[in-house]
């Protein structure tokens, strides 16, 4: 069972606490109880807060004293490391790690460090506690920022029992933004050198733009799966076993016709790779998170002799894929 994260208020998302259900009663039920009650303040203030005593760097896992005697009635807000990334924006795909603990007794209530992988939600969509709704818009990719949430903004008077939080509790979080990714989102990587004639050129526009994918006239297709870099992130590796956040567009290699694009939808695509056709797990296990990677699809690793959409049976395929995050 995998365990989900104390800090959503909808109980729909990534990790569970262990011993938890997952239905969807039990789901509607939990965001029922997160939901304050009452008109929770809007006000934010820069302090008091807890000081951080160990592992203070962007992507360390913190140590946080107990609360400095009694917290604010007002959500509380410390950039503690300034990023310069991407600005947050209301309903985007946030990526981070955090830490969270009880004001009173310093007791960590959940963390991803122990986990080893970040978060990525919808931030600014209702779907997370209302303090971080309201503490993380605006903010930057690699910002590392403490947060003080009363009940309110919290888990409100139920408080969230499983977590052993109670409705007088105000919460405690070291939140470091990774990423912050919409439908404008690019990958940002180191762009290498594309010098085989053979092979389709693919634009390294960083932009948000649709790359243009341009296939060598007259060039036979290649019998083998091709996979290259056009942007090199230095992320973590792609695993067979992951999701990926991605854009991508994919054109025939016979006439450069376009028949997919998550550009065109406006809409980032979030895959399971296990669930996709074989180029693509076999092309993009290995890659690095924060990279555009060309692939180019024989049909054997694609949709074989058959016909699927606009793509016609024994098709060879270009794709541009930017690996934006591992989910």
């Amino acid at each position: 069972m995998r365990r989900r994260s104390l800090l959503l208020a909808v109980p729909a998302g990534l990790l569970t606490l262990a011993g938890c259900g997952d239905d969807k009663a039990d789901n509607a039920d939990k965001a029922d109880k997160a939901k304050p009650s009452d008109g929770p303040s809007t006000k934010i203030v820069n302090g008091p807060l807890p000081e951080v005593t160990a592992g203070k760097g962007f992507g360390e896992k913190p140590t946080i004293a107990k609360g400095p005697g009694a917290p604010s009635k007002d959500l509380a807000v410390k950039v503690l490391v300034a990023g310069s990334g991407a600005t947050v924006a209301k309903g985007d795909k946030l990526q981070f790690h955090y830490l969270g603990q009880i004001w009173d007794t310093a007791k960590v209530f959940d963390n991803s460090y122990d986990r080893k992988k970040s978060v990525v939600y919808p931030i600014g969509a209702g779907q997370l506690i209302p303090g971080w709704d309201k503490a993380l818009v605006g903010r930057k990719a690699g910002d590392r920022v403490q947060l003080a949430i009363p009940p309110e903004l919290g888990y409100g008077t139920q408080g969230n029992p499983q977590g052993g939080i109670k409705g007088t509790d105000t919460l405690v979080f070291v939140v470091d933004v990774v990423g912050s990714f919409n439908a404008k989102s690019s990958a940002q990587g180191k762009e290498i050198a594309q010098d085989d004639i053979s092979l389709p050129k693919v634009g390294a526009n960083k932009d948000g733009a649709a790359p243009t994918i341009d296939v060598p006239k007259g060039k036979p297709a290649p019998k083998k799966l091709v996979s290259s870099y056009i942007l090199e992130g230095d992320g973590p590796e792609v695993k067979l076993e992951d999701t990926l956040l991605l854009q991508y567009k994919g054109v025939l290699w016979t006439n450069g016709k376009e028949f997919d694009s998550s550009y065109k939808r406006a809409e980032l695509a979030e895959f399971p790779l296990q669930q996709l056709v074989k180029g693509w797990q076999q092309g993009l296990a290995g890659k690095k998170a924060g990279s555009r990677v060309m692939l180019v699809v024989p049909p054997e690793l694609g949709y074989g002799d058959k016909e699927s959409g606009e793509i016609p049976a024994n098709s060879t395929l270009v794709f541009s894929l930017d690996i934006l995050a591992i989910l």
